[in-house]
């Protein structure tokens, strides 16, 4: 019953973004984004929390209001862009995005070399995989949790399939990313969630310790494949950024457990450098610090 709820309220946006004007759609977005946050006292303080760890405690309560916002807002944006893609044609999906130091990209595509996508929670997530699949024309696999509803998930699959995304499941995530590297396609990896201690590599992350996921260096070490850092960014919700980063290269020495720690801490570098630049882009409502920091949670 529950699925089909889901599939139903689905149905309802999908037809509600096809009859709104853009503004009215921006706006309603915005609404649902500040709604979302005022209600959920549990997601205010998840947030309040990793602000003041990050922050080091120096931004003003109105401040973190503002970012938590924002996070329910992207949330928002990325949950209603999933649906408007619908059916859309590829070209469309770009028509907004435009691309900063795609070169780095097309240099590993001249060179015939594999890369892996390396990016987190940021901006419109959805958005970037698709853009980027589109753009360089590839097929990208992601990594990421399957839905708890099984008919919203099938209908997110295919979205995605739709525009050269395909996905693994984090149970069974590393033999799927081998084997579709073997089938010479892009492997992309968010890499800003919690894991457990055991699955994990301790990283500092705003100056503070948090378990950060080891499988996009475990992978770039075993096939010599380099990470790409890239992440999308919006000011208006109407017009997208995606900044491509210079490569974090594969290390395969002697020494395993050293290679795969350099490889993981240039990551969270790269996504703290990120989140700093604009903060209002990150999706806060993460415990981030939970291994670590789990009474502020």
């Amino acid at each position: 019953m529950t699925d089909y709820l889901y599939l139903g309220l689905y149905k309802i946006f999908s037809f509600l973004l096809k009859v709104l004007p853009h503004s009215m759609e921006r706006s309603l977005m915005k609404s649902l984004g500040k709604f979302a946050y005022f209600v959920s006292k549990k997601h205010q303080k998840i947030i309040n929390n990793n602000l003041d760890l990050a922050f080091d405690n120096q931004l003003t309560k109105e401040k973190k209001k503002e970012i938590g916002v924002s996070a329910f807002i992207n949330l928002a944006d990325t949950t209603f862009g999933i649906i408007k893609r619908d059916n859309m044609p590829k070209e469309q999906v770009l028509k907004n995005v435009t691309f900063e130091n795609e070169e780095i990209i097309r240099k590993y595509q001249k060179e015939n070399r594999q890369f892996i996508l390396v990016t987190g929670h940021y901006g419109n997530w959805e958005l970037l995989s698709q853009a980027v699949a589109i753009h360089f024309n590839l097929t990208l696999v992601g990594v990421g949790r399957k839905l708890d509803s099984d008919i919203m998930d099938e209908v997110l699959k295919k979205n995605r399939e739709r525009f050269n995304v395909e996905m693994v499941y984090k149970k069974g995530a590393m033999k799927g990313c081998i084997r579709a590297i073997s089938q010479k396609k892009t492997i992309g990896i968010l890499v800003d969630q919690h894991l457990h201690i055991d699955q994990s590599i301790v990283v500092d992350f705003f100056n503070h310790k948090a378990n950060h996921t080891p499988i996009a260096s475990i992978l770039a070490r075993k096939f010599d494949i380099d990470l790409v850092p890239a992440f999308i960014s919006t000011d208006d919700y109407e017009h997208y950024v995606v900044k491509i980063y210079e490569p974090i290269k594969s290390i395969k020495t002697e020494n395993q457990e050293a290679d795969l720690k350099v490889m993981t801490i240039a990551q969270a570098q790269a996504m703290e450098r990120v989140i700093k630049e604009n903060p209002k882009q990150w999706f806060w409502m993460h415990k981030r610090w939970k291994e670590f920091y789990n009474d502020r949670y």
